[in-house]
């Protein structure tokens, strides 16, 4: 369950969300890391998933993390949301239903991605969804695995819990 704590973390991130972005990353920043393909798969995303992704990355970064899956994870970790790309009210929602109803969520996601449970299908399912699309985009085995279990509870995958880490830091 998320804490009071988290919840005004989060709706930080949504008032940040609302406000223009001025740290995307450029495509020589980007190309360093990905492939062409696979920076066209980053520019799918909307511009704050973008700047959470590289911020993700930069923290990764300036820790001293050098694994190239590890990084790469970190730059497309939720580009799976851009299957279904939500307002910054939806993702709010999501965050609030986690806080408050902790339980209830989980069921309302698990039906298609539309109407008012659309918001709640994406919060669930986009990891597996990013992992199968940066697959098709020559992402190694490794990194999409760690896309795939970006949101996992709990694991004793030391690269899993540092993009965690550094993921709920961001």
């Amino acid at each position: 369950m998320l804490s009071l704590t988290r919840v005004r973390y989060r709706l930080c991130q949504l008032w940040r969300a609302l406000l223009p972005q001025s740290r995307l990353p450029t495509e020589e920043q980007l190309r360093a890391y990905l492939l062409p393909e696979q920076v066209a798969l980053f520019r799918r995303m909307q511009p704050s998933e973008q700047a959470h992704a590289f911020a993700v990355f930069e923290r990764l970064r300036r820790s001293g993390q050098r694994d190239a899956d590890l990084l790469t994870a970190a730059l497309l970790h939720d580009v799976g949301k851009s299957l279904v790309p939500l307002t910054p009210w939806e993702k709010a929602i999501v965050v609030l239903a986690k806080r408050f109803f902790p339980n209830r969520w989980i069921n309302w996601a698990r039906s298609e991605a539309k109407g008012w449970r659309r918001a709640f299908v994406v919060a669930l399912r986009h990891p597996s969804w990013g992992a199968d699309l940066a697959e098709a985009a020559g992402v190694s085995p490794r990194a999409c695995d760690l896309i795939r279990r970006h949101q996992e509870s709990s694991s004793t995958d030391d690269l899993l819990r540092l993009l965690q880490q550094a993921d709920e830091a961001e």
